[in-house]
């Protein structure tokens, strides 16, 4: 029923090839495609999705592999083929007789055609529009060649990302300097080198976290914090060329800028808009940062420390001022979220929700720490989803939801049941110790999963809008943030919060007091979000040079930021999010879509978290629907009206 994940690094030239010869049987599937004579949905349309589908049936392995089995061989062949896909995309994007096709099945079927019908072809008309169809030969092919470009430009930017992050490392002898550190963080750390029994810091999430929170030497702090803001320097000269191309393709396009061309395809129709919320938004944040922020200094001032809170002190203070003003800190909470026993936890609160069922399997995986799993609604089954949640030196850093195959329905009318995988880098397990999360890492598991249930719970038959697939990019947070949202409330936390090794039910109080909590320094979190966005969409609006992109992350953090980073600091080198995905003049969307997220959550919390009507609600009008109609259609679906930005305030905690 399902394809199992046999790809690794033996059999990855076959899979290469499976890509190369689909893309050839692609080729010539059009050329008679072209040549049927009376075009219609069913025998025009519904094979063209199902050969992109197979397409990307064969390279979505290929690309996670690269992403989470990293290697010289997986960079080899995934860099191989980046080019070879993008100007068979870029050539179907232009090519006017497959536009004209699409164009006469809407105009002569519309009338019949049913709601996911109509979005396909739709999205299909703007997509042929967006890639330059109907233009001059010359600008056709200077487009497709910045897009081949664009694709290798931000494939090397992840790499030296990647590759940088794992080049470093940071040795300790000292144990009294460690003391403050968690025992699990500790275990993770210890290596023998040269006969001696030390501790190695990474930049990999965990264990670059694990220092800036509980390393007591502020010199080494600042030696580890400066080694990760400044990595990969190689990646100027890409986000420089990365920013021409997309200014090009752009002015090729007919519009004045890339923002304006990255929001065609989404809910916020012009920059001017999203500048105006961002900005709006961190003025409503910053008197309450401002607060925050002399509260951490007045804090770190009485702990004896005298001089400049700097941001390489920001997670160490933070974290002995939450512990002093709400008795928490990560270590007092670890041991009762191990990781399995938070999965199953999530599953059952699922279940609770949505009536959802996951059934562990065993399946051919890529690492033996993988887990996989079955999903069943009403005893049928519904898909597949694989959760790689521990940290490697061969994985890419961060965590993330991707698809390998989409509910559709194919040309046999056989339902295809769709598959995804969620990877994260929480901290790994050993023999001697389970991998332990802190609270932030179950947010952000149940983030994820957020983002899995959209995929996978699709009712829609129609590959090209089915899952996440034609979701508006302002929009595809939506799902995500809201099941986050729940993953510190009582009775989601009893069904997963024991300890390790005793079974013991986290304390009420304890409950009580993370709750509180989850919203502390939350506006100077908000204004750092605020800045990224910003920055991002500025940057976009014009053609700008690596000097220029500093001065305007130089200016925003100016206005934005109250905590000021070091002239040394080089975010932008790292902002992976723009320069290697999908986020370009689209990293506002985080708080966009919060906006839906909160006020979606306030109506389980204000009517109870497991109100049936309001969840079936949730589940058939968003989690079902996919890209089959507008985002907001289909949140006035739900909610029956458009969602409102205090909610976003008031699930912050920003008064």
């Amino acid at each position: 029923m399902f394809r199992e994940f046999d790809i690794n690094e033996s059999n990855l030239e076959e899979q290469k090839e499976r890509v190369l010869q689909t893309i050839r049987d692609n080729e010539k599937k059009i050329e008679e495609l072209l040549g049927i004579e009376e075009k219609t949905y069913n025998n025009f349309i519904t094979p063209y999705q199902l050969m992109h589908e197979k397409l990307g049936f064969y390279f979505s392995p290929v690309s996670h592999l690269n992403s989470v089995k990293n290697s010289k061989k997986t960079q080899d062949i995934y860099s191989s083929l980046l080019p070879v896909l993008t100007e068979y995309y870029a050539k179907l994007g232009q090519n006017e007789e497959l536009y004209k096709a699409v164009k006469e099945i809407y105009q002569e079927e519309k009338s019949s055609l049913n709601k996911e019908r109509k979005k396909v072809l739709t999205d299909l008309i703007l997509e042929f529009e967006l890639s330059g169809v109907g233009l001059e030969e010359k600008k056709q092919k200077e487009i497709k060649e910045i897009m081949i470009s664009l694709s290798d430009l931000q494939n090397r930017f992840a790499q030296n990302l990647l590759d940088a992050t794992n080049a470093y490392e940071m040795f300790i002898e000292d144990e009294e300097e460690l003391r403050d550190f968690p025992k699990s963080d500790l275990e993770s750390a210890k290596v023998k080198k040269e006969g001696k029994n030390l501790y190695r810091f990474t930049l990999q999430q965990p264990s670059y976290i694990a220092y800036m929170t509980y390393g007591k030497n502020r010199e080494n702090r600042e030696k580890l914090y400066k080694a990760y803001v400044t990595r990969a320097p190689e990646n100027e000269k890409i986000l420089e060329e990365i920013l021409d191309l997309r200014y090009k393709k752009a002015s090729l396009l007919g519009f004045s800028n890339y923002a304006q061309l990255s929001l065609a395809k989404k809910m916020a129709k012009d920059p001017k808009t999203i500048i105006n919320f961002l900005k709006e938004l961190a003025k409503k944040s910053r008197k309450q940062a401002l607060k925050e922020f002399e509260e951490l200094r007045d804090f770190a001032k009485e702990k004896g420390f005298d001089g400049e809170l700097k941001p390489f002190d920001l997670s160490y203070y933070s974290e002995k001022l939450k512990k002093e003003k709400y008795s928490v800190n990560d270590e007092d909470y670890m041991p009762y979220f191990e990781k399995n026993r938070v999965v199953n936890g999530l599953f059952e609160f699922v279940k609770k929700l949505f009536k959802i069922e996951f059934k562990k399997i065993t399946a051919l995986v890529w690492d033996e720490k993988v887990l996989t799993y079955e999903l069943y609604k009403d005893g049928d089954l519904i898909g597949r989803l694989y959760l790689d949640l521990e940290a490697r030196e061969d994985k890419r850093g961060g965590a993330w939801m991707d698809e390998w195959v989409t509910h559709h329905i194919n040309e046999r009318r056989e339902k295809i049941f769709p598959i995804a995988y969620i990877v994260a880098n929480f901290a790994p397990s050993s023999e001697d110790s389970p991998s332990l999360l802190r609270p932030n890492d179950v947010e952000t598991l149940f983030h994820e999963a957020g983002h899995a249930l959209h995929h996978l719970l699709s009712k829609v038959e129609e590959s090209f809008v089915s899952g996440i697939n034609g979701v508006e990019w302002d929009a595809v947070e939506f799902p995500s943030q809201f099941l986050e949202n729940f993953a510190y409330e009582e009775s989601v936390l009893q069904m997963f919060a024991h300890h390790h090794k005793t079974g013991e039910l986290l304390p009420k109080e304890m409950i009580k007091k993370l709750k509180i909590s989850k919203n502390f320094q939350s506006a100077l979190a908000m204004l750092r979000q605020i800045e990224f966005a910003l920055f991002d969409m500025l940057i976009h609006l014009k053609r700008y040079n690596a000097k220029e992109v500093q001065n305007i992350l130089n200016e925003t953090r100016e206005e934005i930021a109250v905590i000021k980073p070091p002239k040394y600091n080089k975010f932008q080198w790292g902002f992976a999010h723009i320069f290697a995905g999908g986020y370009a003049a689209g990293y506002y969307s985080y708080k966009w879509a919060e906006v839906l997220s909160a006020d979606a959550f306030y109506m389980f919390v204000e009517n109870g978290i497991f109100n049936d009507e309001i969840a079936e609600s949730f589940y058939s009008e968003i989690l079902t629907k996919g890209g089959s109609r507008k985002a907001m259609e289909s949140f006035v679906s739900f909610k029956g009206e458009e969602p409102d930005i205090e909610a976003l305030l008031k699930v912050s905690g920003i008064e």
